[in-house]
């Protein structure tokens, strides 16, 4: 390099040769930087570890306690779709679903990220109709079904998705409920200013123990808003979904049905196939739980009074996933039993296109269980 021109010398290049040209057992043995936030999941491909997943998470109890936490439980991110349940609460307390006699299954699509499947499609459609209303009315776009076999067999029909098919289908619905009951404007129900998400970022303020009309926001796949709020503040709301017994009658009776319809209807809240709809039917009405986009997730444990909520930093769905059940078994939630029955859901085998198992995506190690 000494007879390099100076004009050409590369410091950064320079360094990165150095490094290349180093035998391997030096190179493993430099030091990774530290990480901001705990790994919560990891992907191994043979002996080695190649990828990992940070991010935080927080159990909550209903007074707001902290049972156990990993990373920064006061990171403020955006729920997205994992609090849906309080998102629907509205449509209970408002008379809306009382008045249009909306069934479990209809609840538990109002709290829902379906796949697209026929059935969730159709529920949709029928309960639109009972509201004088059609997909037309729906805000949230359409795009092909989540679920594969929906999708191929939509494709084959010669037919194209409509805003039915679009996994927030279900939610809308409930926001046009209370829109058509109270006789509120339909067009704009998306709107951040419109009553209908007044009264949602209302209920989520309640809910959470934040006032999010300061907070910040964005709007979500399906249109709404998406308010910011930290990660514990989450937990809390879930924490009081599962012991709402220090809410107010009204709103206490709102969360005890919306938690029901989703135990009792898993299929309408997460499809066939959907992690969620697998976890809840081992689990049975101990839990509830819900993702949201951008690795977020949430769980509601009835049995303990308590809350989850944990966020995945790179917004990987599949790491949320694993590391919920991660968290569940760390907790002591999860019997032997049942940890055998979602064995494949709680380490994911990674495979070639051969279907050779060549390694895993599991949760990461969470440190010794304590005594919850």
């Amino acid at each position: 390099m000494a007879n390099l021109h100076p004009s050409l010398f590369n410091p950064a290049l320079y360094r990165y040769i150095c490094i290349l040209s180093l035998p391997f057992a030096v190179m493993s043995s430099v030091p990774m930087p530290p990480l901001s936030s705990p790994v919560l999941a990891e992907i191994t491909r043979g002996a080695l570890v190649e990828s990992r997943h940070v991010g935080a998470a927080v159990v909550v109890d209903a007074t707001g306690g902290i049972v156990a936490e990993w990373g920064d439980s006061a990171r403020v991110t955006y729920p997205r779709s994992s609090n849906k349940i309080l998102q629907a609460l509205p449509l209970i307390e408002s008379g809306a679903a009382d008045y249009f006699a909306l069934s479990k299954a209809e609840l538990a699509l109002a709290c829902a990220s379906h796949r697209g499947e026929a059935r969730h499609v159709k529920t949709v459609q029928a309960w639109l109709a009972r509201l004088g209303l059609s997909d037309q009315n729906l805000e949230c776009g359409s795009h092909w079904p989540f679920d594969e076999a929906a999708m191929i067999d939509l494709a084959r029909s010669g037919a194209t998705p409509t805003a039915a098919h679009n996994n927030c289908s279900g939610k809308h619905s409930g926001f046009l409920t209370t829109a058509v009951h109270l006789g509120e404007p339909l067009a704009g129900y998306v709107g951040y200013d419109h009553p209908v998400q007044r009264r949602i970022t209302e209920t989520l303020s309640e809910m959470l123990e934040v006032d999010l009309f300061t907070a910040p926001w964005g709007a979500d796949g399906c249109g709404i808003p998406t308010i910011a709020a930290p990660l514990k503040s989450l937990a809390l709301a879930m924490a009081k979904c599962a012991d709402p017994s220090r809410l107010p009658e009204r709103r206490a009776d709102a969360v005890r049905r919306l938690v029901d319809a989703m135990a009792t209807e898993a299929f309408f809240v997460d499809g066939t196939l959907g992690f969620a709809t697998r976890l809840m039917a081992v689990m049975g009405d101990s839990i509830v739980c819900k993702i949201g986009a951008e690795g977020l997730f949430t769980a509601i444990i009835r049995d303990k009074g308590w809350g989850i909520a944990l966020k995945i930093e790179d917004g990987a769905a599949r790491a949320a996933e694993v590391a919920l059940g991660g968290i569940l078994c760390h907790l002591g939630l999860l019997r032997e039993d049942q940890q055998r029955t979602l064995a494949s859901l709680l380490t994911v085998p990674v495979k070639t296109r051969a279907a050779l198992h060549v390694g895993d995506l599991r949760a990461a190690d969470l440190g010794a269980p304590g005594a919850f």
